[in-house]
């Protein structure tokens, strides 16, 4: 199954002029016309240090990515929620002061799975991340883990997102989806060869979502009572198991039914067969963390050979009574977190944590966070006030704190952990890309079957670039990840192997 249909040639933008094989260079600004130094790397407190708000690029870029629809998501559009309860089952207090994993403690939640690229109305058989978000309603507030079915993604960086999803959703001339853009964006990120790999596998197209494990992708902190951190990663494993579907068999299914996945949802809730997955957590110290040969935050890296431990089970039993009210207005961010739980320095979580929960005052208003979908369970107090729909109720006339007439203030045991940090701000790379290997260990794990899936389905969509250079880049970084693989995709599309295999010998990774 394509990732995309068949569609016209990419053309430049009117901005760009071509003369033979030169393009003139036209410096990128800012929308205050003034001069863009880096739009590749967000500025960091050092090089593995948190993202900086100062840097106004990277702040731009989201802003204006996230206000670019209205009012349908920009990215998981597509949408299927259900509600359930989420049973913690193992003591973790060792390693996070919260409440949500005390054992025996069951916490109600909403979960709302979703495809990534494709629009409100897209047929859910096409290839996709599939979006895996659950909003726990904790004593402590809540705690939204959002994630996708695949444990990485295809880049590191939150600077790079929205031209990321610019190249995958339709060009602006024709409205048309192209595979010719996106692999001319990809071919300049390598990263993306571990998640590309494992989107144009069987992975891709899940035959339901009770079928497909979840994962939080990003490395979070877990901070216990003594201020101690751990780096933590989720995983949801299905107790249905993993399931999926071959392009010929996605393409059977959308010829007659193209809401599979939520059919089949809201089905097996009605009849009583509540989907379960168990939760688990990979944990690393800081001192392992910094160990590993790649960057243990780069989003696009699995940490390979890590055990996992369980620490909880959700099961999902009851679907909404009104999508629009419920799923459509669920805001879920990975901004909403609670005590003992912590963003890492991961450059791609950093600028979601402001890009989600803006997206979402824009999407549903700036109190959207008092709709019953979203509304914390626990008492909600600070001087937040006015705005479009705000349901809230005040009382008195002081609405700021300090204030020696009303006992509201912050308390210091919920303070966020400190970071010792070194080094001067700066915009850089990640240090230890490694950029191929785990795309490689990824392929040789599947069957050859599965493997054969993978080629077949990336040459439908390689094959449609009409630029050489582009499909001779892409495939050079399949070689690179594998002998093996390079050779089936460099056979797929009837390439020049000796030329493939030049260009991978002068990738480092």
């Amino acid at each position: 199954m394509s990732l995309y249909p068949k569609s016209v040639q990419f053309s430049l933008l009117a901005l760009l002029s071509v003369s033979g094989a030169s393009m003139a260079q036209t410096t990128f600004t800012r929308d205050n016309g003034a001069p863009v130094g880096d739009n590749q790397n967000s500025q960091t407190a050092g090089a593995n240090g948190p993202v900086l708000l100062q840097d106004v690029q990277l702040i731009q870029k989201l802003q204006r990515f996230d206000r670019e629809r209205i009012p349908e998501r920009v990215v998981h559009a597509r949408g299927t929620g259900a509600y359930g309860v989420f049973t913690a089952s193992k003591d973790v207090s060792d390693l996070t002061r919260a409440v949500v994993f005390k054992p025996g403690i069951e916490t109600p939640v909403f979960v709302r799975f979703s495809s990534v690229i494709h629009g409100n109305h897209s047929p859910e058989t096409l290839r996709d991340p599939r979006g895996f978000g659950v909003k726990f309603y904790t004593t402590e507030g809540n705690w939204d883990l959002v994630g996708n079915n695949l444990p990485v993604f295809f880049i590191r960086d939150a600077i790079k997102f929205p031209d990321m999803v610019h190249s995958l959703k339709p060009a602006p001339d024709t409205n048309l989806q192209d595979p010719n853009r996106f692999f001319d964006f990809f071919s300049h990120q390598p990263e993306a060869t571990h998640m590309l790999t494992r989107v144009y596998s069987d992975y891709g197209t899940p035959t339901s979502y009770r079928e497909m494990d979840g994962n939080s992708v990003h490395a979070y902190k877990f901070v216990n009572t003594q201020g101690q951190i751990h780096y933590v990663k989720f995983h949801w494993k299905s107790l249905q198991g993993q399931k999926t579907l071959t392009s010929k068999q996605a393409s059977a299914i959308q010829a007659v039914n193209f809401n599979h996945l939520t059919h089949d949802l809201i089905g097996a809730i009605k009849q009583g067969k509540f989907p379960q997955w168990d939760l688990y957590i990979q944990v690393l110290t800081p001192a392992q963390l910094a160990s590993l040969d790649f960057d243990g935050l780069d989003a696009t890296k699995i940490w390979p050979n890590v055990p996992e431990t369980k620490i909880g089970s959700m099961q999902l039993n009851r679907n909404p009574d009104d999508v629009f009210l419920e799923t459509e207005q669920s805001a879920l961010a990975p901004s909403n977190l609670v005590p003992g739980i912590e963003p890492s320095e991961d450059k791609l979580l950093q600028g979601r944590l402001f890009s989600y929960a803006d997206t979402q005052l824009h999407r549903i208003g700036t109190n959207g966070l008092q709709l019953p979908i979203n509304r914390a369970r626990n008492v909600v107090a600070n001087n937040n006030q006015y705005g479009a729909q705000n349901s809230g109720s005040h009382k008195g006339n002081v609405n700021y704190e300090p204030s020696e007439h009303v006992a509201l203030a912050a308390d210091a045991q919920y303070k966020y952990s400190a970071l010792p940090l070194t080094g001067t701000t700066q915009q850089s790379r990640t240090l230890k890309t490694q950029n191929f290997k785990q795309a490689g260990d990824f392929y040789r794990s599947l069957s050859a079957k599965e493997q054969a899936n993978l080629v077949s389905n990336l040459a439908g969509d390689l094959g449609q670039v009409k630029d050489e250079g582009v499909k001779y880049t892409m495939t050079s970084y399949f070689q690179k990840a594998d002998a093996g693989y390079g050779r089936a995709v460099v056979a797929a599309l009837h390439l020049d192997g000796a030329r493939v295999v030049a260009l991978a010998s002068k990738l480092v990774d």
